[in-house]
């Protein structure tokens, strides 16, 4: 089956979810426009995560992961915008919504993990003061209420003596330890949907196999649905249920994570996976991608991975069609030359 990029066959999302959608992101485009014109950092992206899914965005860096998130959340700043779209969270458009309104499902409907909590936490104030005040903003508790339950939920991620460590500053903690503050302040109004931006990246590998371990329980003792934001596809393979690999603003394919991980339909995720260490023998060079992603100021026409693509023909200067088979969704004209080469 196959339908138009600019929408879906006969009124049905292309990527459906296990569970009912928490989240349906249609069509959404943000630009940035400069001087130079319209920077399109996502361009018409589509797809839907379920209830206790967890959905990993995959792709290298300036491929638009990281603007998909903060466009659901109204976080792009000027002069950035979505100009286009939907992004429909428990059948309520987010983008028709007041910034007053959007403040009351901000941190307490979905809530985002950053990739460094130094620069989300700040340092002059107890770990304690500012998790109190996130649970104040958004439900009328007396303090020592609030104080209970952030020292609950620092207890949940596994920092022990959490009544005392309440009192205790950012700095006076390791960085596997901040991130389960970031963690655990996410988790204060237990939403229905967690944005996760690289979290794990400045981790070393015991500490990040810790927070993947206490995220995936996490989610699944509460019925939460989780975006995981990631260039890591070895993380990524650990935790979600689903992957989406994006590249140059767009989802190029998504399907279930061990499909797409074992037979990739598209050139870039087969580049990508072929530039994993494990994957190439002992004393081998890795295998790069050649070239550089192309400016969102003047992406190409047609397949906007052509350039890099030793498998590009003529036919590739057109726009390939969004292909859907057996679950799995690519943007490719040749993608089973990828899963026999």
């Amino acid at each position: 089956m196959k339908c138009s990029i600019l929408g879906w066959a006969k009124g049905e999302h292309p990527m459906t979810s296990i569970g009912p959608p928490v989240l349906e992101v249609r069509n959404v485009s943000t630009h940035f426009m400069t001087r130079r014109g319209a920077l399109k950092a996502v361009d018409d992206v589509s797809f839907t995560v379920g209830q206790r899914e967890i959905v990993g965005l995959v792709g290298e860096s300036g491929s638009g992961k990281s603007i998909t998130g903060f466009s659901i959340l109204g976080l792009v700043d000027p002069p950035g915008r979505v100009v286009s779209g939907q992004i429909l969270f428990n059948g309520e458009d987010l983008l028709k919504m007041s910034p007053s309104a959007m403040r009351t499902i901000r941190g307490k409907r979905i809530a985002m993990i950053f990739q460094d909590p130094m620069m989300t936490l700040n340092p002059v104030l107890s770990v304690g003061t500012q998790m109190i005040e996130t649970v104040q903003a958004h439900d009328k508790v007396s303090r020592a209420e609030a104080r209970a339950r952030s020292r609950d939920a620092l207890g949940l991620v596994g920092i022990p003596s959490p009544e005392e460590r309440l009192d205790a500053y950012p700095h006076q903690f390791s960085g596997g330890m901040r991130q389960r503050v970031a963690i655990a302040i996410a988790l204060l109004h237990r939403p229905d949907l967690i944005i996760a931006d690289e979290p794990t990246t400045a981790l070393d590998v015991t500490i990040q196999s810790q927070i993947l371990f206490e995220i995936k329980r996490l989610a699944a003792e509460f019925g939460m649905a989780l975006i995981w934001i990631s260039h890591d596809l070895g993380v990524v393979a650990a935790l979600a249920d689903r992957l989406m690999v994006m590249y140059a603003g767009r989802i190029v394919e998504a399907g279930k994570v061990d499909g797409v991980l074992s037979e990739p339909r598209h050139p870039y995720t087969s580049g990508l996976l072929s530039a994993i260490p494990a994957a190439v023998p002992r004393g081998e060079p890795l295998r790069p991608i050649p070239g550089f992603a192309p400016s969102p100021l003047s992406r190409p026409s047609g397949c906007a991975f052509r350039d890099r693509c030793v498998r590009a023909t003529d036919i590739c200067v057109t726009e390939p069609m969004l292909e859907i088979a057996a679950g799995r969704e690519f943007r490719c004209f040749h993608p089973y030359l990828w899963s026999a080469a």
